[in-house]
């Protein structure tokens, strides 16, 4: 009986944070204010979070967090206040150009989700990997990354660091 309830409350939060987080990816899309839409982005990538953590992935769950709804998300506001959108904004033709464009990628990925849901593995199985196995592949990335990929994740870093600085120099008006 227990498992049983712990069972419907796990498929409630799903459910919940799936709701939530396709509302939100909506609203990502359509709002006109950049900066609401970059806080509806944050609330579509924590409910994906909660969705990592109910598969038992707290690794990539907390990789989403801190590297996309924390690192990305920032660098986009950051940019967003940077540049002057309002000359773009009165370009009607480009604004609907990429919304026609966005519509069209976005349904080609809801169809290449649904497909790869849908689809069979070569084997037939359904994933075989138990919280033990995901324990000791984070430690086996942890190991990996910061021994043998060090450098280049430095070296990712410092061309992140750059990109900002970048951005603020283009972004400069002049006087």
């Amino acid at each position: 009986m227990v498992e049983n309830i712990g069972t419907i409350f796990q498929w409630l939060i799903f459910l919940g944070a799936a709701f939530i987080s396709i509302i939100a990816s909506l609203l990502v899309i359509t709002r006109k204010n950049t900066i609401h839409s970059a806080l509806f982005m944050v609330l579509t990538l924590l409910c994906v979070a909660v969705l990592y953590i109910l598969l038992h992935s707290q690794f990539i769950a907390i990789v989403q967090v801190i590297v996309y709804a924390g690192a990305i998300v920032m660098l986009i506001v950051f940019v967003i206040m940077l540049l002057d959108l309002e000359e773009e904004l009165k370009s009607g033709l480009k604004l609907l150009y990429s919304k026609v464009i966005g519509g069209f990628l976005a349904v080609l990925f809801l169809f290449a989700i649904i497909y790869s849901v849908v689809a069979k593995s070569p084997t037939g199985k359904v994933g075989s990997y138990t919280p033990e196995k995901m324990s000791a592949n984070v430690k086996a990335v942890g190991e990996v990354l910061f021994t043998q990929y060090l450098f280049p994740f430095e070296i990712i870093s410092v061309l992140l660091v750059a990109a900002i600085v970048g951005a603020v120099v283009l972004s400069k008006k002049r006087t």
